[in-house]
């Protein structure tokens, strides 16, 4: 009986098309990458970086508030009711 198909991830077929003979000696061989440390090191900067670009949608939203709170503020104190 055959081994049961499992499915294939995105980053996976980016690396086939990137390289079908890599995909092959990893996926298939089970080859390891011999500069698996900078591998790592990538996937922290991106991890890193995916942070920080959460971060400043943050606080672009918290600028765009603060804003609006100093035109409603401004708006107030130049045409009192």
């Amino acid at each position: 009986m055959p081994a049961p198909l499992r499915p294939l991830r995105a980053s996976e077929i980016g690396e086939y098309v990137f390289c079908h003979r890599a995909w092959w000696l990893r996926h298939i061989q089970g080859y390891e990458s011999s500069n698996a440390r900078q591998l790592e090191q990538g996937a922290a900067a991106h991890a890193r970086h995916g942070r920080l670009v959460g971060l400043s949608q943050i606080l672009r939203a918290l600028a765009l508030l603060l804003l609006l709170a100093a035109c409603l503020l401004a708006a107030a104190t130049l045409f009192p009711s």
